[in-house]
């Protein structure tokens, strides 16, 4: 079972000091008189760009933090911007709709088998487990550690490591899968969501593996960082590398490409099904001790990055307006 957790604020200042070695330093323009300071903000996914000269220009207007949201355009169907501190929505666009998870789905999977198996417990890959979508080049009575298994079904959104956990929670809590699952949506009071399995997957073209609304994955992403702080921390990665009890190395990469360009981010995991679209839940710290969570539902598959992209610069704007009425 789980250890006592942390709050939210000590464990951003636990990651923050495992990010300051991948975040690049922001340069300072200094003369002998101050003319002024821009800061340039890249795009958070999509290709780099050439970086040009550096010229000194009056500072932006900043934009009021009531305005910051104002007419954002989002090819999702539903999304959230959450302040996971105060509990405060900063923008919403149907954000109680209940609407396919795909895999996000695998967020309330793993928030249910750590609250139910210890992170050193072991976890069998078994034939039924690699029926599952996808092949990650796992073998069957292969076993893993609960905890480094975790980190790599949700970095690498592997289904195969997902349902493997899913059935070794369950025998755990002496349960079904799905009533694992129901139990957890119940204790942590997600109203919109409900799954029929542990990936996410869809179960036909009509029905999907698991439901919810931007609202309730918000809340879930939340707590699982609290709860999960190791395995959830991992999502942050590029790349995952994990190696069985039986010595076999496993590296995948992650599923958000663009994750290395999300300053100060603390979670990220993606969906996709035919039936979903583009789904994209991450968390990530606007200020000391501030952690926002911010879910797209129902976008395409390139457009979920765009959508939280956009989100994103407009939460920063936001605060940055609150920052400069103080």
């Amino acid at each position: 079972m789980t250890t006592p957790t942390p709050d939210l604020k000590t464990l951003i200042r636990r990651l923050e000091k495992r990010q300051q070695k991948k975040q690049a330093t922001t340069a300072l323009i200094a003369g002998t008189a101050v003319l002024g300071l821009t800061v340039l903000v890249a795009p958070l996914f999509g290709q780099e760009e050439e970086v040009a000269p550096i010229a000194i220009e009056p500072a932006p207007v900043v934009m009021p933090a009531s305005d910051a949201f104002d007419e954002v355009r989002l090819e999702g169907k539903a999304a959230i911007v959450y302040d996971l501190v105060t509990g405060e929505t900063l923008y919403e666009k149907n954000s109680r709709s209940q609407l396919p998870l795909a895999s996000l789905t695998k967020l309330l999977t793993i928030y249910a088998a750590a609250e139910s198996i210890d992170t050193n417990a072991t976890v069998t890959m078994s034939d039924t487990a690699l029926l599952s979508e996808g092949d990650n080049g796992f073998s069957a009575g292969e076993s893993f550690a609960f905890g480094d298994l975790a980190r790599l079904a949700l970095v690498s959104s592997s289904n195969d490591a997902t349902a493997a956990i899913a059935e070794s929670a369950a025998i755990a809590r002496a349960t079904t899968g799905k009533n694992m699952l129901a139990s957890a949506v119940s204790a942590l009071g997600l109203s919109q969501t409900y799954a029929l399995n542990g990936t996410g997957l869809d179960e036909s073209t009509s029905v999907s593996g698991g439901y919810g609304s931007a609202k309730d994955i918000a809340t879930l992403s939340g707590k699982l960082l609290q709860i999960a702080p190791e395995i959830a921390s991992a999502t942050i990665n590029t790349s995952i590398s994990i190696r069985s009890r039986e010595g076999v190395l496993h590296t995948l990469p992650n599923t958000n490409p663009g994750i290395a360009r999300i300053p100060n981010a603390l979670l990220s995991k993606t969906g996709f099904t035919d039936l979903a679209g583009g789904n994209l839940a991450v968390v990530y710290d606007a200020g000391i001790g501030r952690p926002i969570a911010i879910v797209v539902l129902g976008s395409s598959r390139d457009g979920r990055f765009t959508d939280v992209n956009v989100l994103m610069n407009r939460t920063n704007e936001y605060f940055a307006g609150i920052n400069k009425q103080r």
